[in-house]
């Protein structure tokens, strides 16, 4: 008698062993998207919708590290026409623009 309630009791605490084990899992991961997952999904809206919201004359960095100022938006393949120096423009992807600048502050 003795032997079946130690076994039994032996049972119980391994199933609550394992119901901890998948709480803790569950806790962990939610930290991890409250403080990896959650932040980066906001920075990534926050820069599509500064995309979204470029217009001409809009001051621009590109990916590469170009500095210049929107002079057209080409919508039909999501492109830009850049002026990077007087004369000089570049047709880069929309994608490809990542920050607001304060271009020709010498």
């Amino acid at each position: 008698m003795n032997a079946m309630f130690i076994l039994l009791q032996g049972t119980a605490t391994g199933q609550q062993g394992g119901m901890s084990f998948i709480i803790m899992m569950v806790i962990i991961f939610a930290i991890m998207w409250f403080f990896m997952i959650r932040p980066q999904q906001k920075k990534q809206k926050e820069i599509q919708n500064f995309r979204n919201s470029i217009s001409v004359g809009s001051s621009v960095v590109t990916a590469g590290g170009l500095y210049g100022t929107v002079k057209s938006i080409e919508e039909a393949d999501n492109t830009l026409i850049i002026e990077i120096a007087r004369d000089v423009r570049v047709k880069v992807d929309r994608n490809s623009v990542f920050a607001t600048a304060q271009v020709g502050q010498n």
